[in-house]
C-alpha cells in the first residue's frame, strides 16, 4: 500500500473505508479497556486465590496496568515520528499477546501485578501508534468527529467485557481471562498488518536524537491550548479510574447487587458510547469548547446532586445509578473533543504530542483514581465528593487555558 499524504485542517483522508478504520482504531483502543474491565468480576476470586489480606489491593491488578500504560508513552512519542507508526503498533501488539500468557502463569500476586505493569507498557505502545494514525489521517472537527466515532465503537468493549469475563470462568479458571486477551491481541495485529498502511510519509519524520525529541516535547509543553487541555483531561479523568478501581465493591459492598455486576458496568458503558456517537454528530455544528465546556458544568452539577442526595437521603440504589450513568455518559462528550483540542496545534509532531497527551492524561488520571478508589469507606460519599472536586479543578484548568472564557471565544477560537 502508499502512504498517505498528511491532511489539512477540518479534513480527513483515508486509506480504507470510514467504517473500516473506526472499527480497527477502535480495536486497537479496545486493548486498553479489555485489559481493564475483562477482569473486574474475578478481582474478588484472584484476592481469594491469591491469599490477598486487605480487599483494596485487589484493586492493584487494575491499577499496575494502569500505571504501566503511562510513563512509556514518552518514548514510544518520538520513536513513531522516527520510525513510523506501524512499526511501533505492530511490535506493540506482539508484546501484549506475550504479556496476556505471562499473566496467566503467574507464580504469586506479585508476579502478576508485574506482568501487568508490563502489559500496560505494551499497551501504551499501540495507544500512542493508534492516536497518531487518527492525526496523521484527519485534523480539526474531523478529527474530533472520527475519534467520538472510535470512541462509540470502543465503549462496546467495556459493555460486553465484564460479561465476557464472567462467562470465561464459568466454564474455565480465571486465569483463561488473560487468555483472551492474548487471543484478542492477536487478531488486531493480523488486521492492521494486511490492512493499515504507513501514514507518516519519510519526508516528514523527525531523527530519533536528543535535540529532535527535546524541540519535540518544548513544542507541546509550551502550546497554552495543547498543555492546559491536557491537564485539565487528565483531572477529570481520575473520576473515571477511580469507579473503575471500586465498581465492583459499589455494587457489591455498598448496594448488594454485585451478583448483576457486569449489567449495571454495562448500562453505565452502553450511556457513554451513545454519547460518544451523539458527539459526532454534533462536535462540526457546535464545535469542540462549546460541547466539553457545557458537558463539564453538567458534569459538576450531576455530581453534586448525587452527593447531596446520597448523604441527607440516603443511599438509594436507583437513585445513584441514574444520576451516576447520567454523570458518566458527560465522559463521551469530553473526551474526544478534549483530545482534538490538545493535538490539533502539533501537526507533523503528532507522535510525540499524542505520547505526551497520553502520559499526561493517563498518569495524572490513574494516580488520581488511586488515591480516591483506595479511600472507598463502604459508601459511596468518597466518589461523589472526588468528582465533585476535580470537576471544580478541571474546569478552573479551563478557564485558565482559555483565559477566563468559555463556549469557543477564548484564545484559539475555532474556524
Amino acid at each position: 500500500m502508499t502512504q498517505t499524504k498528511p491532511v489539512k485542517r477540518d479534513s480527513m483522508k483515508l486509506p480504507i473505508p470510514l467504517w473500516e478504520f473506526v472499527a480497527m482504531m477502535a480495536a486497537v483502543f479496545g486493548l486498553q479497556a479489555l485489559g481493564i474491565d475483562v477482569m473486574l468480576p474475578a478481582l474478588s476470586l484472584i484476592g481469594e486465590e491469591l491469599q490477598i489480606a486487605n480487599p483494596n489491593d485487589q484493586q492493584l491488578i487494575v491499577f499496575a496496568f494502569i500505571l504501566g500504560f503511562g510513563f512509556p508513552q514518552l518514548v514510544f512519542g518520538p520513536i513513531s515520528d522516527r520510525f513510523g507508526r506501524k512499526v511501533l503498533l505492530q511490535a506493540s501488539l506482539i508484546g501484549y499477546f506475550l504479556t496476556s500468557f505471562m499473566c496467566m502463569i503467574a507464580p504469586s500476586f506479585y508476579w502478576l501485578l508485574a506482568f501487568r505493569f508490563i502489559q500496560g507498557i505494551t499497551c501504551a505502545g499501540t495507544r500512542v501508534a493508534a492516536g497518531a494514525v487518527i492525526r496523521d489521517l484527519s485534523a480539526g472537527r474531523a478529527m474530533a468527529r472520527i475519534m467520538s466515532l472510535v470512541y462509540t465503537v470502543f465503549m462496546i468493549v467495556p459493555i460486553i467485557a465484564p460479561a465476557l469475563g464472567t462467562l470465561v470462568m464459568t466454564v474455565a479458571p480465571w486465569e483463561w481471562i488473560f487468555g483472551v486477551l492474548g487471543a484478542f491481541s492477536f487478531l488486531v495485529f493480523m488486521w492492521t498488518q494486511f490492512r493499515l498502511p504507513q501514514t507518516l510519509p519519510e519526508e516528514d519524520r523527525r531523527p530519533f536524537s536528543l535535540k529532535s525529541i527535546r524541540e519535540a516535547f518544548h513544542a507541546v509543553l509550551t502550546n497554552r491550548i495543547s498543555f492546559g487541555y491536557m491537564i485539565a483531561s487528565g483531572v477529570i479523568f481520575g473520576c473515571l479510574f477511580s469507579f473503575i478501581g471500586a465498581s465492583e465493591q459499589v455494587f457489591d459492598d455498598v448496594f448488594g447487587r454485585g451478583d448483576r455486576f457486569w449489567i449495571w458496568f454495562a448500562g453505565i458503558a452502553g450511556v457513554l458510547a451513545v454519547m460518544n456517537y451523539s458527539n459526532s454528530r454534533v462536535v462540526d455544528k457546535w464545535g469542540m469548547r462549546r460541547i466539553s465546556h457545557a458537558v463539564v458544568l453538567v458534569f459538576i452539577a450531576l455530581s453534586l446532586v448525587n452527593l447531596l442526595w446520597m448523604q441527607f437521603v440516603g443511599q438509594d440504589f436507583w437513585v445513584f445509578y441514574v444520576l451516576f450513568a447520567m454523570t458518566f455518559a458527560c465522559f463521551g462528550m469530553m473526551g474526544a473533543n478534549f483530545t482534538s483540542l490538545a493535538l490539533e496545534p502539533m501537526g507533523k509532531i503528532a507522535g510525540t504530542a499524542n505520547a505526551v497527551y497520553g502520559f499526561i492524561t493517563m498518569t495524572l488520571s490513574s494516580l488520581l483514581g488511586i488515591i480516591v478508589a483506595r479511600v472507598f469507606d463502604g459508601t459511596v460519599r468518597p466518589l461523589l465528593i472526588a468528582y465533585v472536586l476535580l470537576g471544580l479543578i478541571s474546569l478552573s484548568v479551563i478557564l485558565f487555558t482559555e483565559k477566563g472564557k468559555l463556549f469557543g471565544v477564548g484564545e484559539g477560537k475555532e474556524p
